[in-house]
């Protein structure tokens, strides 16, 4: 895929928007017009300002960001100073994990930090795929969070729906399933069980229902939640910035922006085939060790799907992937 470029239009509000974050940079107080330093957890971030959760006393206060700490987003930890109109973010605490995902350019963009499980929620209507399944699951095995299976709306799932023998494959596998219906509040005790700890972050497509699920886990906060597509029963996107909450059983959760598609261009065969957990007892066992199993002789892997002891569909789901890596030119930020 050729690279996307820009309109003028396009060109003209990044360059304002560079001033503009220039100008602010410029505009913050001098250390010595700043109070001592404190440590925060960061609830969100907006451009060159960041929401920061006050360790100390559990006020939040809003802060500019130094521009030489590069990106800040939604559960980073952070020194923060007092001062201005609010606060200043000095220095960045090292992550414990990072969740990137490419956007429509191929450049990685950082959406949060220090997550321990990966929610992914899924719904029969819009129709789950088992290809997107397997992307978050690769992301979430590469990175060791914890994944959920979450289905919702299961009020609305029929005997014959194919979503329930898709779950259950996974569920054969070793990965945790859960159904739900926040709006009919079904399952929702087991549900508080499996978040009361750590910090998880809820994934999948538009409209399958992760900001209802968070507002009925959260009901004293307002998220906003939207409706359902008539026309591609795609969901509309309700979220524009990822956003921390504290639940009040336990536990933190990360709202992050509707996701239709989750590329996973930036990553090597080797890391998404490792990323297939019941492919790794079989890939060391391959005559050839660089063996991409695709076409060499003496592939364990493919021998394995042959066998019966690695499906035949998770194998088609990990060759789509392979082939969708060269797809996107990559950039970091």
């Amino acid at each position: 895929m050729s690279k996307r470029r820009l309109s003028k239009q396009q060109i003209e509000r990044v360059q304002k928007r560079r001033s503009a974050d220039a100008q602010a940079s410029a505009n913050l107080p001098a250390d010595d017009q700043l109070g001592p330093e404190q440590h925060g957890l960061v609830l969100s971030h907006y451009g060159k300002q960041a929401d920061v959760e006050n360790d100390s006393d559990g006020s939040i206060v809003r802060c500019h960001l130094r521009a030489n700490l590069g990106n800040i987003v939604a559960g980073d930890r952070v020194v923060w100073r007092a001062g201005g109109d609010g606060g200043v973010v000095t220095a960045l605490f090292p992550r414990q994990s990072e969740l990137h995902r490419p956007d429509s350019f191929g450049k990685l963009k950082l959406v949060a930090a220090n997550i321990t499980r990966m929610v992914i929620v899924v719904a029969p209507e819009p129709q789950a795929h088992a290809n997107l399944i397997d992307r978050y699951l690769v992301v979430a095995e590469t990175l060791d969070f914890e994944p959920l299976l979450l289905l919702n709306k299961r009020d609305l799932l029929t005997p014959k729906d194919p979503l329930t023998d898709l779950l259950a494959r996974y569920a054969h596998l070793g990965y945790a399933v859960l159904e739900i219906s926040a709006r009919a509040e079904q399952g929702m005790t087991e549900l508080r069980q499996h978040l009361q700890s750590g910090t998880s972050i809820f994934v999948g497509q538009s409209g399958v229902g992760k900001s209802s699920i968070i507002q009925a886990l959260l009901p004293d906060h307002a998220i906003k939640v939207g409706d359902m597509s008539e026309q591609e029963q795609k969901g509309r996107h309700t979220t524009t910035h990822a956003r921390l909450y504290h639940f009040p059983f336990g536990g933190d959760c990360i709202d992050s922006p509707g996701i239709r598609e989750f590329g996973l261009w930036h990553m090597s065969a080797d890391q998404v085939s490792a990323g297939f957990r019941e492919f790794r007892e079989h890939m060391n066992n391959c005559r050839f060790r660089d063996c991409s199993h695709q076409h060499e002789p003496g592939c364990a892997l493919r021998a394995a799907v042959e066998g019966g002891a690695v499906s035949q569909e998770r194998f088609h789901s990990y060759q789509h992937i392979i082939a969708s890596l060269d797809a996107v030119d990559v950039r970091s930020d």
